[in-house]
Formats: C-alpha cells, structure tokens, sequence
C-alpha cells in the first residue's frame, strides 16, 4: 500500500503494522470510557469521563502491542511526566497517569475543536488574525522552553483551535529535554523524527541534536502557512509574505542556526511589534506588493529551467504565458545514473493555481528525494502517491501530468501520463516520428484511481520529443509535409530542435486569461 503523502507519520519504524487487538475497557485507572475516540500508530484514545467531575477528558493507553518495548515504553512515560510539568492556557492539560490491567495510560483535557491544518485548508485568515494565533502558539512554546522542553513536532496537525478560539498544542509523543544527552548516531538507515514539512534541516541531520531553535523553525514554517493561506509542502515562497513581515520570517526560517532566533521570546518581540505598528488599511497596500510578488513567484514556479546532465541533453522551449500560471517542469537524479521528469499543467488557469503548483512541487521535492528507493519513483507509484495526497487538499487542484522515469543505463524508459500532452520517441535514424500513450486520467481527479505506466527502449542518440497540447495539433499539421523536411527537421540536436517546432507551430497568441499554454521538451540520451 502506498505511503500516505498528506499524513506523513512522525516514527514510521515503530509505527507500521499495529497487529494488536483493539482493547474495549469500560475503565481505566479511575476513569469511566464512554467510547474510543481516535486510534494512532502505537496509542489508542478514549473519551471519558471524571469521576468527581464528570467532565469528558481524553485517556491514551499505549497499544498492547508495545507493552514489552523499553523503548517505546520510556517515550510514553516521558511524554506524561512533560505534559505533567507544563501548566499553561495554551497546552494540552495532565490530569492523571499511571499503570492499569492491561499497560499504562495518561489522562488528558479533551478539546472540542479542530486542527490548525483543517482551518488553513478551508479559509484564510488575515494578517492580523493570523498571527495573533502564532503568538498564542509562540507563548506556549515560551513556557515549554523554559522548562527545558522541545516539541520536536511542531505542526498544523498538533495545534488545535477551541470553540471559543483558544490554541492548545498537543502531541507530546516525540518531545525532548534540552538537558537529555545527545544519542550518537549509529550506523546504517537514517531515522526520522518529526514531520519533514516543518522539521529544521539540523533536525533532519540527527533529530536528538535539536535546540529551541528546531521548535522556532516549526513555528516559521507555520506562520508562513497561516499568512498566505495554504499548505507550504515544505516550499516557501518569502516574496508572498508583506514586506515588513519577511524578514522576521526570513530569520525564524535561516537553514543556518547560527543566524536563526535562538530564544523564543525575540521572535515573540518582533511579531509583536510588527502587529502594534500594522494597520488594517496596510492590508491594501500589502496586496498590491503580493500581487507583484506573485508575478515574481510565478516566474520562479514556471520559468523553464536549465538543466545539465553528461548523460542527456535536453531542451525545454514554452511560450511566455500572459497569466500566473504556466508549465511546471523539474527533473530529479537519483542514484544508478536514474532520473525522474516530471512536466505539469494546472487545469484551470488564474491566482489559485500559482498556490497548487507550489504545493505540487513541495509535494514532489519530498516523495522524489535523492535516497528515494527505486520502487516509489516507479511512475505509476509515484503518481498514485501525489495524487492520494492531493486529493487531500481542501481546493481539489487537478493537473495535466507526464511522468518519465529515465534508466540510461538500462537503456529503458518507463512513463505515465494523461491525454493533455504529446510524447513521442525519435530513434537515432528515424524518418518518422512513433507517438506514445498510457490511458491515464487527470492527476487530482480523485483518490483511489489507479494509474499505469509503460516502458520503451531508449539507445544512445534516440530522442524523446514532448509537446503540449495545443501545440501537437499544429504539429501534426507540420509532419503531413515532405519526408525529406521532417528528416532535415529531426536531425536538429536538442537544443535546436525544440525551439525549432515551437516556432514552426506557433500561432497568433490570443492575449486572453483562458489561453493554454504551448510548449516544446527535447531530450536525447548522449551515452
């Protein structure tokens, strides 16, 4: 089963195949459940009620499964003594802990309200509203810092928003002492310990060398998705921050440590005074530099960029789109001399789609990474898993796709794609050109489709020829000429030839927001 993009788990080695009965106690400790409430990775919760109180609250017992594990253990028994010794209107609250018949439990303030990421994907706040949530998550941080705690999994997910619109972070399953001693890391597979989107990049390096700084890069990453409204996939985009804004944001996000806010309490400061000197009417103003900046980060998002690889040579050539959106085209190297193209076109054009593709491309960046196994780069995995994960998203964004899986030195090619786009092989001393399909539907559509790649021989020297739609008409219309033009036409190398078609198939542009966009790829296989 594929992994789940959009609900990345925080210790995927402890938390595959549970295998372990669910438990169905009407008590636990001094608690009467009522129902089960939610069942993780290695927990199940209750609802329940106080016995002097008779208020719900929440009991986590640790999964049966997990009862001999020290490790697992220890981490349950150090998230109760946190929880415990963390007081504060902005925390999820302890009420009570210890052993029953069947392992151990904690019991917990129930909270009636929603995550953090459910709010950013169905409205946007403003500015002012927005970071008036990130101080509240910031103070409780504060107090957490100060009695030595890191979160460590700082997220949309783990910070809920009450009915009457408290913030409460929760989920302190992962949290560290600042005192604890740091843990050599040992040889073999590295382990994550967070969630990839929100962890800092020293987190990723070894998760138990994290600092306050770790839990201030998680709000940044926050506080960038609560200003623009959407999703980051772990892509930020400072230009779509206000001015006056960027660079608290800039520093609360610096890769580099050393330059980064060390204590929580000056990031407190700044967010504070930007908000005292911030006015309401500033919001206009503010959107008129957005909209330039959103033009700036279209030009990022959809440029064609440059590639160099001694194994190919390729060319992209699209025309320059008189919208915010264009084609979105990247390619990842992985290890075996392996490489991965992916070209996509929003369905729709206009301002959202600047914000799906950015998530799109976060999305990718993290499935696609360089240590990838060669089994979920696989096209027809690959495409499943990012469209499982969008259809996630609370906006439904739908994109034409073609994916090439690119194994020179197996002198294969595997690849998907839908209907939007034209692919064509060119072998070495062709005369004609061989189109290539796979009955896929739209990436995005829904989730559970199934998608199917196929496979080509790739030699030394054959070209591989991509057309957007629009364009493939006029091409067509250009292969119905003389044999001797189209052999004369083909032997151009790559970095001719595709601009040579866009031009030869381009027409008058219609200047309107409802144009598709035209564009030509050529890559040849150099040895």
């Amino acid at each position: 089963m594929v992994e789940d993009l959009a609900k990345q788990t925080t210790l995927p080695d402890l938390t595959s195949d549970i295998g372990a009965a669910l438990p169905s106690p009407k008590q636990i400790g001094p608690y009467k459940i009522e129902s089960l409430f939610s069942k993780g990775g290695m927990s199940f919760l209750y609802l329940a009620l106080h016995p002097k109180t008779q208020k719900p609250l929440i009991v986590k017992i640790l999964s049966p499964k997990f009862i001999k594990n020290r490790e697992v253990v220890d981490r349950f028994l150090k998230e109760a003594h946190i929880i415990g010794m963390t007081h504060h209107p902005n925390i999820v609250q302890l009420y009570g802990e210890g052993p029953w018949e069947k392992g151990l439990y904690i019991a917990m303030e129930f909270i009636q309200g929603i995550s953090l990421r459910q709010f950013i994907q169905k409205r946007s706040f403003s500015t002012k509203k927005a970071l008036e949530i990130v101080l509240q998550v910031a103070y409780a941080l504060c107090h957490l810092h100060t009695h030595g705690v890191i979160h460590r999994d700082l997220k949309p997910e783990n910070i809920l928003i009450t009915e009457n619109g408290e913030i409460k972070v929760i989920d302190f399953g992962i949290a560290q002492l600042s005192e604890e001693k740091k843990i050599p890391k040992k040889p073999g597979k590295k382990r994550t310990i967070g969630t990839p989107s929100y962890m800092s990049p020293e987190q990723k390096l070894d998760p138990s060398g994290v600092t306050f700084a770790s839990d201030i890069y998680s709000l940044g990453m926050i506080t960038y998705e609560l200003v623009t409204g959407q999703l980051s996939h772990g892509t930020v985009h400072f230009s779509l921050i206000p001015k006056n804004l960027r660079p608290i944001l800039e520093k609360a996000l610096d890769p580099d440590l050393t330059k980064r806010y060390q204590d929580i309490v000056d990031f407190i400061t700044d967010i504070s005074s930007f908000l005292k000197n911030y006015r309401e009417e500033q919001e206009e103003k503010d959107l008129d530099s957005v909209f330039d900046a959103l033009k700036e980060s279209s030009r990022s998002l959809f440029t064609t960029p440059q590639f160099s690889f001694p194994q190919l040579d390729i060319k992209a050539s699209f025309e320059e789109s008189f919208t915010l959106t264009g084609i979105y085209l990247d390619i990842f190297k992985f290890t075996e001399n392996t490489f991965a193209l992916f070209l996509a076109e929003p369905k729709n054009v206009g301002l959202s789609t600047l914000f799906q593709t950015a998530q799109l491309k976060g999305m990718l960046r993290m499935l696609l990474a360089e240590n990838a196994p060669l089994s979920s780069i696989q096209p027809e995995s690959a495409i499943g898993k990012v469209n499982h994960s969008l259809s996630f998203q609370a906006d439904k964004a739908q994109f034409h796709f073609l994916y090439l899986l690119m194994r020179p030195e197996m002198n294969q090619i595997f690849f998907a794609m839908d209907d939007n786009f034209a692919f064509y092989h060119i072998p070495e001393e062709a005369t004609k050109i061989k189109p290539l399909t796979t009955p896929n539907p739209i990436l995005g559509k829904g989730d559970g489709l199934t998608f199917s790649q196929t496979s080509i021989n790739w030699n030394i020297h054959d070209k591989l020829l991509i057309t957007t739609k629009q364009t493939n008409v006029n091409l067509q219309k250009l292969l119905q000429s003389s044999e001797s033009e189209i052999i004369s036409l083909l032997a151009y190398p790559p970095s001719h030839l595709a601009e040579k078609i866009l031009q030869l198939t381009s027409e008058e542009e219609k200047k309107d927001m409802h144009q598709r966009f035209k564009g030509v790829l050529c890559i040849e296989r150099k040895h």
